[in-house]
């Protein structure tokens, strides 16, 4: 059995409380309390995706990543154990 960790304070707290302490906040931390529940409720509902697979795109990354002329040559930190 999984035990709710929610503080009781929390759990019992009634919607109109919430509503009251919602509605007093600046708009655009109002708004950042929005985007967050919609977040979680969207993680509730099986992940941030919208059940679409993206295709890759073929070439997305090309010439992000170099590959130096002497990636295949000795190191000098393995002098040593190569004698």
């Amino acid at each position: 059995m999984i035990r709710d960790r929610t503080p009781h304070y929390l759990r019992d707290m009634p919607t109109a409380h919430n509503y009251t302490q919602l509605s007093s906040l600046p708009e655009d931390v109002r708004q950042q309390v929005l985007d967050f529940i919609e977040f979680l409720m969207r993680r509730k509902l099986g992940g941030e995706h919208d059940g679409k697979r993206k295709t890759p795109v073929p070439g997305l990354a090309k010439g992000m990543v170099t590959v130096p002329d002497d990636f295949d040559a000795p190191l000098d930190d393995f002098k040593e154990y190569m004698e």
